[in-house]
């Protein structure tokens, strides 16, 4: 009798830990996402940031950035190709394998929500505008309100610095560059 149960429960054992590695990499690239919350549409209220990684393979992966107000209304939405992120850095990183794609994209999430990105106020009473604000009333309307801003990049040398206006009740680039 214990010639037969000790081989049936390896035999178990190994088809329960083949399946369940299996199904954990199947699901990765499904479950990366990051949230947080963070004051920025109001001095007070805690609005929700949230990354995520859709798709299946990089290829057709992309990053999906929104904030939510702290009353549920979607705010500000990003959709970032996967590709154009891994473009930007290919010749600097050895990214060949599908293997090493996914985790720079890994790391790109946890990189998204680093305190840094976080900037309070998005612009202090004596900054200046410069070449890279787009528009300079909303800089200034920022310098007045005190509200918050978020930073993240869209590639190497690109970043964009968004911030909520009250005055138009929406989300706006506030200032791009390096």
């Amino acid at each position: 009798m214990k010639k037969v149960i000790i081989p049936t429960l390896l035999i178990i054992g190994l088809v329960y830990s083949c399946s369940s590695s299996t199904d954990k990499s199947a699901n990765s690239a499904e479950d990366l996402q990051k949230t947080t919350t963070f004051a920025f549409s109001d001095t007070v209220k805690l609005d929700t940031f949230k990354v995520a990684l859709i798709g299946k393979d990089t290829k057709d992966m992309q990053l999906l950035f929104t904030i939510k107000s702290a009353d549920g209304n979607e705010i500000y939405r990003q959709e970032i190709k996967a590709e154009e992120l891994l473009k930007n850095y290919i010749a600097t990183a050895d990214m060949k394998k599908e293997s090493d794609k996914m985790k720079f994209l890994k790391e790109e999430i946890a990189y998204f929500f680093e305190e840094h990105h976080f900037l309070e106020p998005a612009v202090t009473a004596d900054e200046q505008p410069d070449k890279n604000v787009p528009d300079k009333t909303f800089y200034n309307e920022l310098k007045k309100s005190g509200l918050n801003g978020f930073d993240y990049r869209l590639g190497k040398d690109h970043n964009v610095y968004i911030a909520w206006s009250a005055k138009e009740q929406k989300v706006k680039i506030y200032y791009k560059c390096c």
